[in-house]
């Protein structure tokens, strides 16, 4: 079983930033691309940002330019560095492990395990 422990969320006004926190820890951290998913109140949940394991990313067209996914495989954490934010990234945040044999891809189902969300609120 892992565990990942997201942090780093909060309240912001629009135009603000935050840096997320995914702590995975494990020996098998660096053997997987890790993402970023978000849901918020009667939205279905939303693909953000995912990187692999040589650091290539992948980003949503609504975070592009403003949304920044890295990783740390010596602290086995990975991070989403969110600026310039406004309100419709409020949601709820998911940190998440790829395992499927494709590049990282805004499909769930590709994603086995999910940490329990931070909230991002961005008021106006």
């Amino acid at each position: 079983q892992v565990q990942l422990e997201e942090s780093g969320g909060g309240l912001v006004q629009a135009g603000g930033s935050l840096k997320l926190s995914c702590l995975a820890p494990g020996r098998s951290f660096n053997n997987y691309a890790m993402g970023w998913f978000r849901r918020a109140p009667g939205k279905e949940q939303e693909f953000v940002a995912a990187i692999t394991r040589s650091r290539s990313t992948y980003y949503a067209d609504s975070v592009k330019g403003r949304f920044t996914i890295s990783r740390d495989n010596a602290e086995n954490t990975v991070y989403l560095q969110m600026n310039n934010l406004k309100p419709e990234d409020s949601a709820v945040y998911y940190c998440v492990r790829h395992f499927a044999a494709t590049r990282p891809r805004d499909n769930p189902a590709e994603y086995d395990y999910w940490g329990q969300g931070t909230q991002v609120t961005v008021s106006a």
